[in-house]
């Protein structure tokens, strides 16, 4: 008998990764980011123009339409003292939970000041503070916020990150970090795909500050931020359908297979099930690891993760660990760009889930 496994741990999850290779700057056009199309005994370096050729007449492309506010922005203590804070979640037109960096905590009935006004603090709830805006809040981060990069993003937002750091097709106010495999995507190269028969719908996961927060502990007690989703029954319809006719789901990015398998977690469907045409919403924090049985989405299209991720966990569930990790190291081998303005990669599913690495 062979010998019995550990546990996976979070070294499973790592890798090299050169700080070079951290993309600091969008490409000039969209599409010019290189796709690494990992198969079962190969890997293609190929361009992501090239996504065409890699999907079928019928099959149903699913993007995330959330679009990313404004929701970082300079104040000052009513002491003096400077700070900011990041949005994570708009609950109303004038309060939102925030993180607040500033050199003490903050009590109930402090305020900030800044361009964009008064603001005071509500309450502390967990890591966030509830804040209450004397502005409508949606008018003062369209006015007065800055882009939210991530962290490992070593320079301030200009006026180019407005637009890139968006998807062509986002509509749905609420993310504080992109959906960064949509980021791929131009105008252009969906009405290609649309002419050759490739379907493509959207749902709605808010991206939430969390999705950069590291695993705390080990991989069984880890506990994922929760993020806002929602699917309409016209998606619901696009799916049936696909799966009727034999076609593969595509899912663009990591919310994506949260949001679908929250989906279908939610209503205890098998592959061979019809979903109910029904809307519906709520909050996830599905915590995709190893063994997780995928049951909607065929094919993955994702950027390059951060190392011991919760992100990297999904992917290598997804596809399998071991071609994963190996697909990563010849990304760095092949000076491949990393994170949210990197490159991307497109995976299958692998035959059957891995319980281990």
């Amino acid at each position: 008998m062979p010998p019995e496994r550990s546990a996976p741990t979070l070294a499973d999850y790592d890798y090299r990764l050169p700080p070079e290779l951290i993309a600091q700057q969008p490409l000039a056009e969209r599409t010019d980011s290189r796709l690494l199309v990992v198969r079962e005994r190969a890997l293609d370096h190929q361009s992501f123009a090239s996504i065409g050729q890699h999907l079928e007449p019928g099959d149903l492309l699913v993007a995330n339409d959330t679009a990313v506010i404004n929701a970082r922005l300079a104040v000052v203590k009513d002491t003096g003292g400077e700070g900011e804070l990041l949005v994570e979640r708009v609950l109303n037109d004038h309060e939102c939970l925030a993180q607040v960096r500033v050199s003490k905590a903050l009590q109930a009935g402090r305020h900030l000041t800044g361009a964009a006004g008064e603001i005071e603090v509500v309450e502390r709830q967990g890591t966030f503070y509830r804040l209450r805006f004397a502005e409508p809040i949606s008018e003062a981060l369209e006015a007065h916020g800055q882009v939210p990069l991530p962290p490992y993003i070593e320079r301030a937002p200009d006026a180019g990150d407005r637009e890139r750091y968006q998807t062509v097709f986002a509509r749905a106010p609420g993310a504080v970090a992109a959906p960064t495999a949509g980021l791929h995507f131009s105008a252009p190269l969906l009405a290609e795909l649309a002419d050759a028969g490739i379907e493509r719908s959207t749902v709605t996961l808010h991206v939430g500050a969390g999705t950069f927060s590291p695993v705390r502990g080990d991989l069984e007690t880890h506990r994922m931020h929760s993020e806002r989703w929602s699917v309409t029954p016209e998606v619901v319809e696009a799916i049936n359908a696909c799966r009727a006719r034999g076609g593969r789901i595509v899912a663009v990015g990591t919310t994506v297979v949260r949001t679908l398998e929250t989906l279908a977690a939610r209503l205890d469907l098998n592959n061979e099930d019809e979903l109910p045409v029904d809307r519906y919403s709520g909050e996830t924090d599905l915590f995709i690891r190893p063994g997780f049985a995928f049951r909607l989405i065929d094919r993955l299209i994702t950027n390059f993760h951060l190392p011991q991720s919760t992100l990297m966990m999904l992917v290598c569930s997804f596809a399998g660990h071991q071609r994963v990790m190996e697909a990563y190291r010849t990304a760095v081998k092949e000076r491949y760009r990393f994170f949210s303005y990197g490159d991307a990669m497109l995976l299958a599913r692998a035959a059957t889930a891995e319980a281990y690495p």
